[in-house]
Protein backbone atom coordinates (compact mmCIF):
# COMPACT_ATOMS: atom_id res chain seq x y z
CA UNK A 1 0.00 0.00 0.00
CA UNK A 2 1.37 3.21 -0.96
CA UNK A 3 1.84 6.19 1.72
CA UNK A 4 -1.30 8.24 -0.69
CA UNK A 5 -3.29 5.17 0.13
CA UNK A 6 -2.19 4.85 3.94
CA UNK A 7 -2.88 7.98 4.49
CA UNK A 8 -6.29 8.02 2.75
CA UNK A 9 -7.59 4.67 4.63
CA UNK A 10 -6.48 6.46 7.94
CA UNK A 11 -8.76 9.86 7.30
CA UNK A 12 -11.88 7.31 6.12
CA UNK A 13 -10.77 5.04 9.55
CA UNK A 14 -10.85 7.77 11.62
CA UNK A 15 -14.56 9.58 10.30
CA UNK A 16 -15.87 5.94 10.81
CA UNK A 17 -14.47 5.10 14.35
CA UNK A 18 -12.31 7.86 15.60
CA UNK A 19 -9.67 7.13 18.72
CA UNK A 20 -6.11 7.85 19.68
CA UNK A 21 -4.55 10.59 19.75
CA UNK A 22 -5.73 11.44 15.77
CA UNK A 23 -9.47 10.66 17.30
CA UNK A 24 -9.40 13.85 18.95
CA UNK A 25 -8.60 15.82 16.35
CA UNK A 26 -11.10 14.31 14.01
CA UNK A 27 -13.74 14.88 17.07
CA UNK A 28 -12.89 18.30 16.18
CA UNK A 29 -13.13 17.80 12.57
CA UNK A 30 -16.79 16.13 12.61
CA UNK A 31 -18.08 18.52 14.76
CA UNK A 32 -17.18 21.48 12.49
CA UNK A 33 -17.51 19.69 9.30
CA UNK A 34 -21.39 18.50 10.19
CA UNK A 35 -22.68 21.40 12.40
CA UNK A 36 -24.83 22.62 9.90
CA UNK A 37 -26.05 18.80 8.78
CA UNK A 38 -26.47 17.77 12.18
CA UNK A 39 -28.44 21.34 13.17
CA UNK A 40 -30.70 20.77 9.96
CA UNK A 41 -31.59 16.95 11.61
CA UNK A 42 -32.59 18.48 14.59
CA UNK A 43 -34.40 21.00 12.94
CA UNK A 44 -36.20 18.53 11.28
CA UNK A 45 -37.09 15.99 13.96
CA UNK A 46 -38.99 18.38 15.92
CA UNK A 47 -38.40 17.79 18.87
CA UNK A 48 -40.45 18.87 21.61
CA UNK A 49 -39.96 20.21 25.04
CA UNK A 50 -39.71 16.85 27.56
CA UNK A 51 -38.84 14.48 24.41
CA UNK A 52 -37.28 11.59 25.06
CA UNK A 53 -34.68 11.83 21.91
CA UNK A 54 -31.10 10.09 20.67
CA UNK A 55 -28.50 10.51 18.65
CA UNK A 56 -26.90 7.29 16.98
CA UNK A 57 -23.11 7.98 15.95
CA UNK A 58 -22.60 11.16 18.12
CA UNK A 59 -19.15 11.17 16.89
CA UNK A 60 -17.93 14.67 18.66
CA UNK A 61 -20.91 14.92 20.35
CA UNK A 62 -22.01 18.27 18.67
CA UNK A 63 -25.41 16.59 18.27
CA UNK A 64 -25.41 15.93 21.85
CA UNK A 65 -25.23 19.23 22.63
CA UNK A 66 -28.59 20.67 19.92
CA UNK A 67 -30.87 17.81 21.83
CA UNK A 68 -29.69 18.94 25.03
CA UNK A 69 -30.77 22.89 24.50
CA UNK A 70 -33.93 21.39 23.84
CA UNK A 71 -34.86 19.70 26.57
CA UNK A 72 -36.24 16.37 27.65
CA UNK A 73 -33.94 13.40 27.56
CA UNK A 74 -31.24 12.71 25.80
CA UNK A 75 -29.70 8.84 24.41
CA UNK A 76 -26.41 8.82 22.61
CA UNK A 77 -24.84 5.72 20.91
CA UNK A 78 -21.52 5.06 19.62
CA UNK A 79 -19.04 2.06 18.71
CA UNK A 80 -16.19 4.64 19.79
CA UNK A 81 -14.88 4.05 23.26
CA UNK A 82 -12.82 7.03 22.76
CA UNK A 83 -15.57 9.29 21.95
CA UNK A 84 -17.69 8.19 24.66
CA UNK A 85 -14.72 8.54 26.63
CA UNK A 86 -14.55 11.93 25.67
CA UNK A 87 -18.72 12.96 25.85
CA UNK A 88 -18.76 11.51 29.27
CA UNK A 89 -16.10 13.82 30.25
CA UNK A 90 -17.30 17.19 28.28
CA UNK A 91 -21.35 16.15 29.52
CA UNK A 92 -20.51 14.79 33.21
CA UNK A 93 -23.32 16.77 34.89
CA UNK A 94 -25.82 15.99 32.52
CA UNK A 95 -25.02 12.61 32.89
CA UNK A 96 -25.24 13.26 36.63
CA UNK A 97 -28.74 14.92 36.15
CA UNK A 98 -29.94 12.04 34.54
CA UNK A 99 -30.82 14.56 31.24
CA UNK A 100 -27.64 12.24 29.42
CA UNK A 101 -27.05 8.86 28.68
CA UNK A 102 -24.23 7.52 26.65
CA UNK A 103 -24.02 4.18 25.69
CA UNK A 104 -22.16 2.02 23.52
CA UNK A 105 -23.77 0.16 20.69
CA UNK A 106 -24.01 -0.94 17.19
CA UNK A 107 -26.66 0.92 14.95
CA UNK A 108 -28.27 -2.82 14.67
CA UNK A 109 -28.33 -3.48 17.98
CA UNK A 110 -29.57 -0.22 20.34
CA UNK A 111 -30.00 -1.27 23.40
CA UNK A 112 -33.59 0.06 23.95
CA UNK A 113 -36.82 -1.27 24.12
CA UNK A 114 -39.43 -0.66 20.82
CA UNK A 115 -40.93 2.60 20.79
CA UNK A 116 -39.11 4.04 23.07
CA UNK A 117 -38.08 7.13 21.80
CA UNK A 118 -39.84 10.23 20.50
CA UNK A 119 -36.90 11.31 17.93
CA UNK A 120 -33.82 10.11 16.87
CA UNK A 121 -31.53 11.18 14.31
CA UNK A 122 -27.99 9.57 12.76
CA UNK A 123 -25.74 12.22 10.48
CA UNK A 124 -22.94 11.15 8.03
CA UNK A 125 -23.28 7.46 9.84
CA UNK A 126 -25.16 4.35 7.01
CA UNK A 127 -21.76 5.09 4.86
CA UNK A 128 -20.24 2.57 7.28
CA UNK A 129 -23.14 0.71 7.87
CA UNK A 130 -22.69 -3.09 5.90
CA UNK A 131 -26.25 -4.38 6.31
CA UNK A 132 -28.18 -1.47 5.49
CA UNK A 133 -31.42 -3.04 5.97
CA UNK A 134 -31.17 -3.90 9.43
CA UNK A 135 -29.84 -0.74 10.50
CA UNK A 136 -32.62 0.93 9.03
CA UNK A 137 -35.33 -1.44 10.80
CA UNK A 138 -33.46 -1.30 14.04
CA UNK A 139 -33.84 2.73 13.38
CA UNK A 140 -37.60 2.49 12.77
CA UNK A 141 -38.01 0.06 15.74
CA UNK A 142 -37.14 2.35 18.35
CA UNK A 143 -39.06 5.14 17.36
CA UNK A 144 -42.56 5.29 18.18
CA UNK A 145 -45.38 5.19 15.87
CA UNK A 146 -45.39 9.06 14.69
CA UNK A 147 -42.30 9.68 15.97
CA UNK A 148 -39.28 11.25 14.21
CA UNK A 149 -36.54 9.32 12.85
CA UNK A 150 -33.75 11.71 10.70
CA UNK A 151 -31.24 10.33 8.65
CA UNK A 152 -28.60 12.41 7.24
CA UNK A 153 -26.52 11.87 4.48
CA UNK A 154 -24.03 13.84 2.38
CA UNK A 155 -25.05 13.95 -1.48
CA UNK A 156 -23.58 10.42 -2.89
CA UNK A 157 -22.60 11.95 -5.95
CA UNK A 158 -20.47 14.95 -4.24
CA UNK A 159 -18.87 12.26 -1.47
CA UNK A 160 -17.69 10.47 -4.25
CA UNK A 161 -15.21 13.19 -5.35
CA UNK A 162 -13.78 12.91 -1.76
CA UNK A 163 -10.60 11.22 -2.13
CA UNK A 164 -10.61 9.31 0.91
CA UNK A 165 -13.95 8.10 0.22
CA UNK A 166 -13.09 4.99 -1.71
CA UNK A 167 -11.48 3.37 1.54
CA UNK A 168 -14.24 2.02 3.83
CA UNK A 169 -17.33 4.29 2.78
CA UNK A 170 -20.34 2.88 1.38
CA UNK A 171 -21.96 5.59 -0.44
CA UNK A 172 -25.75 3.94 -1.44
CA UNK A 173 -27.96 6.52 -3.73
CA UNK A 174 -30.43 8.34 -1.85
CA UNK A 175 -33.42 6.37 -3.30
CA UNK A 176 -31.96 3.14 -1.98
CA UNK A 177 -31.76 4.93 1.72
CA UNK A 178 -35.11 6.11 1.17
CA UNK A 179 -36.46 2.77 0.04
CA UNK A 180 -34.96 0.71 3.18
CA UNK A 181 -36.63 2.80 5.77
CA UNK A 182 -40.24 2.54 3.56
CA UNK A 183 -39.54 -1.16 3.99
CA UNK A 184 -38.86 -1.23 7.76
CA UNK A 185 -42.02 0.40 7.93
CA UNK A 186 -41.87 4.24 7.64
CA UNK A 187 -42.68 7.23 5.86
CA UNK A 188 -40.21 9.67 4.33
CA UNK A 189 -40.10 13.00 4.04
CA UNK A 190 -37.08 13.85 1.45
CA UNK A 191 -35.59 17.16 2.40
CA UNK A 192 -32.06 18.30 0.96
CA UNK A 193 -29.76 20.94 2.57
CA UNK A 194 -27.62 23.16 0.10
CA UNK A 195 -24.66 23.31 2.25
CA UNK A 196 -21.33 23.71 0.64
CA UNK A 197 -19.11 21.75 0.06
CA UNK A 198 -20.94 18.97 0.53
CA UNK A 199 -25.21 19.42 -0.09
CA UNK A 200 -26.54 16.78 2.41
CA UNK A 201 -29.95 14.84 2.41
CA UNK A 202 -32.52 14.99 5.23
CA UNK A 203 -34.68 11.90 5.33
CA UNK A 204 -37.31 12.11 7.59
CA UNK A 205 -38.90 8.88 8.33
CA UNK A 206 -41.97 8.24 10.43
CA UNK A 207 -43.06 5.30 12.00
CA UNK A 208 -46.26 3.98 10.93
Amino acid sequence: MSIRDRLLSTIAGQLGNPHGTLGKGFAFILNRGNHRAIAGAVEAAEVTAGATVADIGFGGGAGLSMLLERGGTVHGFEISPDMLTRARAKFASEIGSGRLQLTEGPMTGLPLADNALDAAITVNTIYFVPDLDAACKELVRVVRPGGSLVVGIGDPDAMAKLPFTAYGFTLRPVAEVIAALERAGSTVDHRQLPNPPIPHHLLVARPA
